[in-house]
């Protein structure tokens, strides 16, 4: 494999090293802490979630609270907005790098997805299960299956959360537990698609016609959903440790000096002109009003908005 796509490293030293030493389960976890840009760039991460990259300044995630991350709340200890990367509500080339880890298959229209991305960045990185993974262990709300082809992603959208039930049927009565556990735990590399792009993203969406707009089918019924105290422990020690690591390594100071307001723009009209109030954003131009969320800016339109309203 190539340690550089598009003129950005895929992996740092010590990726490389644990990978030698056949330490791939260090390597995945040590992948969050590379970002091949200057210390000086401005990185925008989209889908943020409940566990943000150290390095980026400026998060934007759909919802405050989802079931797509167990209803975990929403990290917002820097710059935080709430809106779809399909109508990104940032200026032109506002950032130097964007992140996008784990989000684009859940779009229903990729196409829209990234040429957002590469209008409001220079470069970036996406990181997604691969296509194979999704097939044979699809997740209920993603509606994409991506893989990666002579550096170009290839993208099909799904007519329904499973593609092929028949598949499905026998590769849980017997292999899931094998493959989750030992083939994408052991060797994560394999079964996900780790993409670096500058200036454009090269993809190919092979079904543009479909439509992967479905609503997302309920969450499965877990018959126990008791957690024995030794899982809870665990559970808050990770978050625990992924906190400190956060405060650590992230850009704190910087981050606080950061002026959201010189970054957004309308994302109905596409208006700069923007003047915030106590408790809302309006827009100079067409008049729109984005109200505040717990301080968060949700920088949505009124179509957009009805996304919003999540089982």
């Amino acid at each position: 494999m190539s340690q550089k796509t598009n003129g950005l490293k895929q992996q740092s030293l010590a990726m490389l090293m644990s990978r030698y030493l056949g330490l791939d389960k260090l390597a995945w976890s040590l992948r969050r802490l590379h970002c091949p840009v200057s210390k000086e760039a401005l990185v925008l991460e989209v889908g943020s979630g409940n566990n943000p990259y150290p390095r980026s300044n400026v998060l934007l995630d759909a919802y405050e609270d989802t079931p797509h991350r167990g209803w975990t709340p929403l990290v917002n200890d820097r710059p935080t907005i709430l809106g779809f990367v399909e109508k990104l509500p940032f200026k032109d080339k506002a950032f130097d790098f964007v992140i996008a880890s784990h989000v684009l298959e859940h779009s229903p229209d990729p196409g829209k997805f990234l040429a957002e991305l590469s209008r409001v960045a220079k470069g970036g990185y996406i990181e997604v299960p691969d296509a194979f993974t999704e097939r044979v262990n699809p997740f209920r709300n993603h509606r994409l299956e991506i893989t990666l082809r002579k550096d170009t992603l290839l993208i099909s959208k799904k007519p329904f959360w499973i593609v092929d039930q028949e598949l499905i049927d026998l590769y849980e009565d017997r292999a899931k537990p094998v493959f989750v556990k030992q083939c994408i735990t052991s060797h994560p590399f394999e079964f996900h698609v780790r993409f670096y792009w500058q200036n454009n993203i090269k993809s190919e969406v092979i079904n543009p016609d479909a439509d992967a707009g479905w609503p997302d089918p309920p969450p499965r019924c877990i018959a126990n959903t008791a957690t024995n105290w030794l899982s809870a422990l665990r559970n808050r020690s990770r978050e625990v440790v992924l906190m400190l690591l956060r405060q650590l390594l992230s850009q704190r100071d910087r981050n606080r000096t950061i002026d959201i307001m010189d970054l957004l723009q309308c994302p109905i009209c596409d208006c700069a002109d923007l003047t915030r109030k106590s408790d809302h954003i309006t827009c100079d131009r067409c008049n729109s009003s984005y109200p505040l969320s717990n301080g968060i800016p949700v920088m949505k339109s009124s179509k957009e908005a009805v996304r919003d309203k999540t089982p």
